[in-house]
């Protein structure tokens, strides 16, 4: 079995943890590429007890063969990792290093467990769809898609923006507001929730368009199906707006002519068997949970 390992930065506090994880990988025979800015960071801070190859980008998940990606951090970082998976379809199994943690489900003390389930094939796969933008002029370069959200918000002014909003071609409403989010269902977790957006269940084929900080109270998210097209069109006082796909984000105008459609690929996502979907909102959110008694 070979494994891709990716992260961001390697903390003081996760060294144990990270370290541990590579005596695990040794123990079952597993082999280890790491990506290349954070194997030089482990240098002289973790003990390698077999040779580790390393990997810098999409490339390398086109020209040689991954059985999984594993990531160490949180769901930002599983968000970076996809911008090197994309088409390719290399599951990933997300270990929690970080908060939250709604696709890192695999917890920092449980990493000696989780491999050995993944060495014995107790898990199955999920599929997490993507949203693709198109754009004229073009952005993104060759990453125009995202995992979790799209969104266009304000930039150089305190005022409100207006966004336009059509869905296959078919006028839908003028958002006076901040921004505005387009959520996959996996990013209906994320910022779109904080904004009053419904979670989405992953296997929902939906897109969640919700405003930021709306103007007009009656102004609600709505669920749309992702055959759909959504089309915006910004104009405001500043000249700039901000434009993003997950973390990474570009400036634009109001000349832009921008459009959101399912992904052309899907992710894949590791789960372990007996946590699903539910078990990981209900234990995040703390539902069912009565706070003061805690």
């Amino acid at each position: 079995m070979q494994v891709a390992i990716f992260s961001r930065i390697l903390k003081e506090r996760d060294e144990p943890f990270i370290q541990e994880l590579f005596d695990v990988l040794h123990e079952h025979g597993i082999a280890a590429y790491v990506y290349a800015p954070y194997l030089e960071s482990m240098k002289g801070r973790i003990n390698f007890k077999m040779n580790v190859g390393s990997f810098e980008g999409h490339t390398d998940f086109k020209m040689r063969h991954f059985d999984y990606m594993i990531t160490l951090g949180g769901d930002g970082t599983i968000l970076s990792a996809v911008t090197h998976i994309r088409e390719t379809g290399v599951p990933i199994l997300g270990i929690n290093l970080g908060r939250l943690g709604f696709l890192a489900t695999v917890g920092k003390t449980q990493i000696k467990e989780a491999i050995g389930l993944l060495v014995k094939g107790r898990f199955y796969i999920g599929s997490r769809r993507t949203l693709h933008l198109d754009s004229d002029p073009p952005l993104f370069e060759d990453m125009p898609f995202a995992l979790n959200d799209f969104t266009i918000l304000k930039r150089d002014t305190s005022s409100m923006i207006t966004i336009h909003c059509y869905v296959n071609g078919t006028y839908l409403n003028t958002y006076w507001a901040d921004g505005i989010i387009l959520a996959t269902p996996t990013g209906s977790t994320g910022y779109s929730l904080s904004c009053g957006g419904p979670i989405v269940f992953p296997d929902s084929n939906n897109f969640v368009l919700t405003p930021v900080a709306p103007h007009n109270l009656n102004v609600r998210p709505l669920v749309l199906s992702d055959t759909s097209v959504i089309a915006f069109e910004v104009e405001g006082r500043g000249d700039n707006f901000l434009c993003t796909l997950d973390s990474r984000f570009e400036v634009i105008t109001a000349k832009h002519q921008i459009a959101i459609r399912q992904g052309d690929f899907s992710i894949k996502m590791v789960h372990l068997k007996d946590v699903g979907f539910l078990d990981t909102i209900r234990s995040k959110l703390t539902w069912g949970v009565d706070q003061r008694n805690h």
